[in-house]
């Protein structure tokens, strides 16, 4: 029986496969939180409640642009126009 020295543990291909995903994990996790602090998302609108309002009153009166998905589709496919919504 021949006795194989073994050597240290980063002459092993093998090992050094098992240490490079987490590391390169670890590496893009801390990128990614570099890039969030230092690049924050800007407001879209300060006024955005109201608006958000008006659209609201927007689509409340036109119900059939709130139609059920099933019911576009065949509007869609058919040209049919859709039965009209139940108020809430």
């Amino acid at each position: 029986m021949s006795k194989q020295s073994s050597g240290p543990w980063w002459k092993f291909p093998y090992a050094w496969m098992v240490v490079a995903g987490p590391a390169v994990v670890v590496v893009a996790s801390f990128v990614t939180l570099y890039l969030a602090i230092t690049r924050p998302d800007p407001v879209v609108d300060a006024d955005y409640y109201r608006k958000g309002s008006q659209i609201n009153q927007t689509l409340s009166e036109h119900p059939s642009s709130v139609a059920p998905a099933q019911s576009a589709r065949n509007h869609a496919a058919t040209g049919a126009i859709p039965a009209k919504a139940p108020s809430p």
